[in-house]
């Protein structure tokens, strides 16, 4: 048998920060022309991982090997000029230039000492037309959906000549739809002969689309498998080191009183909405991407101005004008987008986890730091958070580190309605069930929890009860053995 052609070689490959080891000593091949995965949960070193590799953070030992050469990167600039390229779940674009204008920087063609845009528009239509995408290149990248933006790094890489492409988490901001689309992509890009490393949590996705995948723990290299030869349930027990059977926690649903009561709810977006949530009860919203479930929520939690509608809160009708008057009702949202609206990144994790609730700790203007740092710090053992301290700023912690720090400090507050959007997106199984659980415990204490999830199981699989919406209106309830894939998707289309 012919002995294939190593593209990428990592040798004893480590990395710390402020002496905490973040991977250590991980080795393995990659061959050419191969789509190669990469799994582990979150803070097994997968980012840290791809970054050395891609020239972002130096590592602190070991040595990369990219066809036959040691590299030694400085920046992203002299991998993707080696022919290493990465898209990234959070794009690595400028958002106020133009599509083409992306695809070609660092790499623009002249044309008697000026920029030849021209032939810089007619290039970006023909690399994106074989990706199988056509959408105005003369567009700023910050007016696209994510899926475009998506396009446009691919496009940009190929431009480059990349012969290596690191996808990290490529499907979390896309549609049904779009992943279809997104998937189409990557095998083209491996026919034409390019080497694909696919980073993702989704594990069915994994054993679709790669040849072979590695597995991360605890910043350590695992094994490595062949896909075909291997179940999404052996690569689970290698992630998190211990088998895992029951992800959704059995549903315990007593039928109590009404705790939050939503009356003709409106907005350019939300059209007539309202619903009852009890205590000890967890209710799904489902439907499609853009039917209206985080508008609704939104205008819920008063980060949105509602045109009418009425909320009422343990039988008394409420004003919510901003988020600090649904926080002053006991009402909690865990937004879709943790990075933008969910935390502050630079600060650490226990200022994120303190300010909702700074009222409780303070006392003629200052803050009881001894008892706070003692609460604060018995959620983040719960939560079994990985990072090196409260002080850690919550810009270095993983996805679902970061996701962990949200939920505490919602936890902190002690809110009456706790609302999570999305609230496992790029999220490892392992700590998936950890956040199942918690939705369980919340509604078991009698607290009133609105789930909205795209991942049907999950909705499934944590809802006592489901409303679905379509362009802004609630079509259907479903309950008890109605709850279906198939009912939530004809209620939703």
């Amino acid at each position: 048998m012919q002995e294939r052609e190593v593209i990428l070689s990592l040798r004893d490959v480590s990395k710390k920060y402020y002496g905490v080891p973040a991977i250590e000593n991980i080795s393995f091949d990659i061959y050419k022309g191969e789509i190669f995965g990469i799994v582990g949960e979150n803070g097994a070193g997968k980012s840290t991982l791809i970054k050395t590799v891609a020239g972002a953070i130096p590592a602190n030992g070991g040595e990369i090997w990219f066809k036959g050469e040691k590299l030694e990167l400085k920046s992203p600039y002299e991998a993707i000029s080696k022919g290493i390229g990465v898209v990234y779940q959070e794009f690595n674009l400028f958002p106020n230039l133009m599509v083409y204008e992306n695809i070609f920087f660092g790499v623009e063609l002249k044309k008697n000492g000026l920029l030849d845009r021209r032939k810089m528009i007619e290039e970006s239509k023909k690399i994106l037309a074989e990706l199988g995408f056509d959408f105005d290149v003369r567009s700023r990248v910050s007016d696209l959906s994510p899926a475009f933006q998506q396009a446009t790094e691919v496009a940009k890489c190929i431009n480059h000549q990349v012969e290596l492409i690191i996808m990290d988490e490529p499907s979390a901001p896309l549609t049904e739809k779009e992943v279809d689309q997104m998937f189409k992509v990557v095998r083209k890009l491996n026919d034409s002969g390019i080497t694909i490393i696919y980073i993702s949590h989704k594990l069915k996705e994994i054993m679709d689309l790669t040849d072979r995948v590695s597995v991360l723990r605890d910043g350590h290299y695992i094994t490595t498998f062949v896909t075909k030869e291997t179940t999404e349930n052996e690569l689970i027990k290698n992630m998190v080191g211990r088998e895992i059977t029951d992800i959704y926690p059995e549903k315990v649903y007593s039928d109590q009183d009404v705790i939050l009561r939503v009356n003709g709810l409106n907005s350019d977006k939300v059209h007539d909405v309202s619903f009852e949530l009890r205590k000890g009860e967890v209710l799904g919203f489902g439907g499609l991407v853009g039917a209206g479930r985080t508008e609704t929520m939104r205008l819920l939690y008063g980060a949105d101005k509602k045109d009418s509608g009425t909320i009422i809160l343990n039988g008394k009708e409420v004003t919510i004008n901003s988020p600090t008057d649904a926080i002053s009702n006991g009402i909690g949202l865990i937004p879709e987008d943790r990075k933008a609206h969910g935390l502050i990144l630079n600060k650490d994790i226990y200022l994120n986890c303190l300010l909702p609730s700074l009222k409780r700790y303070s006392n003629n203007g200052f803050i009881d730091f001894k008892t706070s740092k003692k609460d604060i710090g018995e959620y983040y053992d719960r939560l079994k958070i990985k990072a090196t301290g409260q002080d850690q700023l919550c810009l270095n912690l993983s996805g679902g580190n970061q996701q962990k720090v949200v939920l505490e400090k919602w936890l902190l507050k002690d809110c009456e309605v706790l609302i999570l959007d999305e609230p496992t997106r790029g999220i490892d199984v392992g700590t998936k069930q950890e956040i199942y659980q918690l939705i369980k415990d919340l509604a078991l204490s009698g607290k009133g929890v609105i789930v909205i999830s795209s991942e049907m199981p999950e909705l499934i699989g944590v809802s006592h009860r489901i409303l679905v919406m379509h362009e802004g209106r609630i079509t259907g309830e479903l309950t008890g053995d109605d709850i279906t894939q198939e009912a939530i998707m004809t209620l939703a289309s």
